[in-house]
């Protein structure tokens, strides 16, 4: 009897995610003028008040007759609607309609949270209408305050797909080596994850992994990184379902270790895209100039883009997949998705299993002797190749 062929299941999403998320750097929105965001599914106005100075984020289009006040001008600490003037305060309320005798009682319009961390600006998006609770908060990085660390390097992205492809990478082990390494380096000696409440984290090392190396692999880091027996570590966390801070350390040579702190943030525009915000801010090293420091960090940080945007080549024009075939030495998928699924359902709907502590290592001991024969065989092609174009070559990729 012949086998049955398997069928991929796609569904289309249809509602967005209850958490926050980030619109970009705070400094964006703070020029005096109105600023337009595609989000949820509709236009929303960030504004700046004139005399409080908060970054306020309501709906865009008017409730008088639709005008968008992203084209209106602010007044006060009011979005003035450029149809009929009618002005909006950041809470949704009408403050005035100038040619009118008095403002209708009823007249709100959609509002929303919005607090500023690590000189980001973040909404709250419920689809309950819900606050965030009090545990549900984004992390402070003191890194993105210090005179010892870059500034942001910042950069914003448009893809069109779903943002559940950028959260499945937390559990894909075996992509460092394929995507990021390009088949000849890049393969995880360890891999571990950790999914709790409102966190999914991800642990790794490329590298040499000693029996004892002195630290526990699953807990941050808090030695030399200098002292770290591997090539590139990575601690990694999605602090709810759209904000993914990720502390990365490896060396660049002998005598210098870098130290990263990487963002992944998003948001949806609609069912089918969503906005990709990509954040880097590098440790200085001492022993270095200001210039030189500055110049180490754009190099890092691109280089580090680039990596993502390999990425962001393969969602865009892969598929979604909602049952995916995976092998024995594939990462946590299905717990990952129903870690995720919690941030798609009413909070009275939210299981136990989606948000108890589950914990899982990918053991790569088949796999990396597997790609390092992969690894060998790719850069032997590519030298041969390169020596029939006449072209000369280093001896290791690696």
């Amino acid at each position: 009897m012949e086998e049955q062929v398997r069928i991929i299941v796609s569904e289309k999403m249809t509602r967005y995610a209850r958490g926050w998320h980030c619109l970009g750097l705070s400094e964006w929105f703070r020029d005096g003028k109105p600023h337009k965001v595609k989000a949820f599914g509709t236009d929303l106005v960030v504004f700046e008040g004139e005399t409080s100075k908060k970054l306020n984020v309501i709906n865009a289009f008017c409730p008088h007759l639709g005008g968008n006040l992203a084209e209106g001008v602010i007044k006060g600490d009011s979005i003035a609607c450029p149809f009929h003037d009618w002005r909006w305060n950041g809470e949704g309320k009408c403050t005035a309609i100038p040619y009118a005798k008095r403002v209708p009682p009823r007249a709100r319009t959609q509002s929303f949270i919005t607090c500023e961390e690590n000189k980001q600006l973040f909404v709250w998006h419920d689809p309950e209408g819900n606050p965030p609770p009090a545990d549900v908060f984004i992390p402070h990085l003191e890194g993105a305050f210090s005179d010892s660390w870059s500034d942001w390097d910042w950069s914003f992205h448009e893809l069109n797909t779903t943002g559940r492809e950028l959260i499945d990478n937390i559990v894909d082990v075996a992509h460092f080596f394929y995507v990021h390494g390009e088949g000849k380096g890049g393969g995880c000696s360890y891999f571990k994850n950790v999914f709790e409440n409102h966190f999914a984290t991800q642990y790794l090392e490329i590298g040499p992994r000693p029996e004892n190396p002195g630290y526990e692999r699953d807990q941050t880091y808090t030695g030399d990184i200098h002292q770290l027996p591997c090539y590139n570590r990575g601690e990694t966390t999605y602090h709810g379902p759209a904000y993914l801070v990720s502390r990365l350390m490896f060396k660049l040579s002998a005598e210098d270790s870098c130290e990263v702190i990487e963002i992944l943030a998003q948001y949806p525009i609609d069912e089918e895209n969503f906005a990709l915000h990509m954040g880097f801010i590098v440790r200085d090293n001492p022993n270095l100039p200001k210039e030189h420091n500055a110049a180490r960090a754009k190099g890092v940080a691109d280089f580090l883009r680039r990596g993502t945007l390999q990425d962001v080549h393969i969602w865009e024009t892969k598929t979604k997949i909602d049952n995916p075939l995976l092998c024995d030495s594939d990462g946590p998928l299905y717990q990952l998705r129903r870690w995720y699924e919690q941030f798609y359902v009413d909070v009275a709907d939210i299981k136990p299993e989606m948000v108890n502590r589950f914990e899982a290592e990918t053991d790569t001991r088949h796999a990396l002797p597997v790609w390092e024969q992969q690894a060998a065989e790719k850069i032997a092609q590519e030298q041969a190749q390169a020596e029939a174009a006449g072209v000369a070559m280093p001896l290791s990729m690696s």
